[in-house]
């Protein structure tokens, strides 16, 4: 859906002058009233403005603060990715990155000013809707629909981040009240939450008119979603199994497929974040802006070096000789990277059997980058001493992609999607409902349907000659798992392989309630290569949330006492 800017509901007032009293009847210039919006033009206006936001820019100042990959909060933060670029270089992603976190770190205050600001769009379609006159009440309930999915995701970010927040609905907020939103956050808002993408999965339609705009099984994905951070899987479960049954999305055959932009909006795809570019927009506002820092050195661009992919991860997709993953092992030795060798120099890659969506996943030294060539190393790669050897490749472009799906002033800006939800969540989530309150054989079965995907020769990265560029070897799981224990390792190894730098990990291990023990352990080992980590800890009970922005908190004030209280530990 193309991104347009909104003009707010603008309250005029009337001002005192020495004038005529005839002048307090004229509507100052250039300023839309709020009964503009009253109709149906008006609201499809505020609607669209609450979808623009999903990608994270456009309120205040943010850009890549909010960006809608979470690649900071949910990668960089994780064991899936460095900052990169230099250490001094956005300082305040290293800080979350090494958990030296603070509550003044701007890079907070960025994400709560884009999901807030996306809840105020989603109130204002909402208020504006119940007063149009032009609009049939089917018209007006797809609306709302949209609008209340919107504003649950909108809020499930916040929740995700930040835990305890503040739940604003179109009956809180009141745009003659400042203070209407300075609401507590003292309640757990999960069921508001559920309460919105519920009514939006009872209304919303199968399949929508235009791409982008989010349907029944979207709402149903994401309401299933919510109810897994709860634990809820005897909820969920059906909800998953409903999205299957509906036929409605099937999975690429090849897994690249999910990455790039000409294979946009695919059948996989459940929910995406739309981008566009040389649409007409100023400076290329619709491309993808929050990925703005995350490109090589080198080669494709010469900007600006963040977002690199770890040595743990890249160690992740080793498999063992039956082509499965090496869950409890796989990090005891390091696939073989170019660290510290020039790219002039030899260099032979890693030479045992890897899970083919490495490749996909990660640049690495002598493997095809996309349709860019053979990844030269070092040449590509801004700082290999404070990031790695490594680049993402997910989120880039193809070089046939320029000049048509990037921006014609900065190739950066791009119209590859986000992928919020696709089918291949859906299964896994699935396969963690089953394991808890279904059946161990149905869980392996999904995960097999995941796997069975990436072994597909078809879709290996190749060289020029067609041979496979690396090792691939990857395989079903063919016996039963032992218990509920080993079905749950299985089906979170398979999570971080097929979602890794989509900005999932972080969340997914504070929802599996491994968050400290997995990242303790990864920055303990990870100091041997990355000096910054010396020392740094994950505290169980703080760190699976981050602080409260204390600018926001210093704004909540009401008759000088504060609203919002500050999360434990910060």
């Amino acid at each position: 859906m193309k991104k347009i800017t909104i003009l707010a509901f603008v309250l005029t007032l009337g001002l005192a002058t020495s004038c005529k009293d005839e002048f307090l009847d004229v509507a100052p210039k250039a300023v839309l009233g709020a009964n503009n919006f009253y109709n149906r033009v008006g609201v499809g206006y505020l609607l669209t403005g609450a979808y623009s936001l999903l990608d994270g820019v456009g309120a205040g100042t943010t850009s890549w603060h909010g960006s809608a990959d979470n690649w900071i909060y949910g990668s960089v933060a994780s064991d899936d990715a460095y900052k990169g670029s230099t250490s001094g270089d956005q300082p305040e992603i290293s800080y979350i990155e090494y958990k030296a976190i603070q509550p003044d770190n701007s890079h907070f205050r960025g994400k709560w000013q884009a999901v807030y600001d996306g809840v105020a769009r989603s109130n204002d379609a909402l208020q504006a809707v119940e007063k149009a006159t032009d609009m049939s009440e089917a018209e007006k309930v797809l609306v709302r629909a949209q609008a209340r999915f919107l504003r649950g995701h909108y809020h499930f970010e916040a929740k995700k981040m930040f835990n305890m927040v503040p739940f604003i609905d179109e009956k809180t907020y009141d745009p003659t009240n400042l203070n209407s939103t300075k609401v507590t956050n003292d309640k757990n808002i999960w069921p508001n939450i559920e309460a919105d993408l519920k009514f939006a999965y009872d209304n919303l339609p199968e399949v929508q008119s235009q791409k982008g705009r989010v349907t029944k099984w979207g709402a149903a994905a994401m309401l299933g979603k919510a109810y897994l951070f709860q634990q809820k899987f005897a909820e969920a479960k059906p909800l998953f199994e409903a999205i299957i049954a509906s036929g409605k999305y099937s999975l690429m055959p090849k897994y690249a497929d999910n990455h790039k932009a000409v294979t946009n909006n695919n059948a996989e795809s459940i929910f995406e974040i739309q981008f566009s570019v040389n649409d007409g927009a100023g400076g290329g506002e619709n491309g993808n802006q929050g990925a703005t820092l995350n490109y090589p050195y080198g080669g494709p661009t010469t900007c600006c070096g963040f977002y690199q992919p770890s040595q743990n991860l890249v160690n992740a997709f080793k498999t063992d000789a039956n082509g499965l993953p090496l869950p409890t092992t796989f990090n005891d030795a390091d696939v073989t990277s170019d660290q510290g060798v020039e790219s002039t120099a030899p260099f032979t890659p890693y030479a045992g059997p890897l899970d083919p969506r490495l490749d996909h996943t990660v640049g690495r030294r002598g493997i095809p980058y996309l349709d860019w060539g053979i990844m030269p190393g070092k040449a590509w790669v801004r700082d290999q001493g404070n990031g790695g050897p490594y680049e993402g490749k997910k989120h880039l472009f193809q070089k046939s992609d320029v000049g048509t799906n990037t921006f014609s002033g900065n190739s950066r800006l791009n119209a590859n999607n986000y992928r919020l939800i696709r089918l291949s969540h859906v299964y896994l989530w699935l396969a963690e409902c089953e394991i808890e309150v279904g059946s161990l054989e149905k869980a392996r079965d999904y995960i097999n349907v995941i796997r069975r995907r990436a072994a597909n020769p078809d879709g290996f990265v190749k060289l020029d000659d067609g041979k496979p560029a690396a090792n691939y070897v990857v395989k079903e799981y063919t016996t039963p798992f032992a218990d509920k224990a080993a079905a749950r390792t299985a089906v979170r190894f398979e999570h971080r392989l097929e979602f890794a730098m989509e900005g999932h990990r972080f969340f997914d291990l504070v929802r599996w309630g491994i968050a400290a023990e997995t990242l303790n352990a990864y920055m303990a080992k990870e100091a041997r290569l990355r000096s910054y980590f010396n020392g740094a800890t994950f505290a169980k009970g703080k760190h699976e949330y981050y602080p409260i922005p204390v600018q926001e908190i210093l704004n909540s004030k009401v008759a000088g006492a504060e609203t919002l209280k500050q999360n434990p530990g910060y």
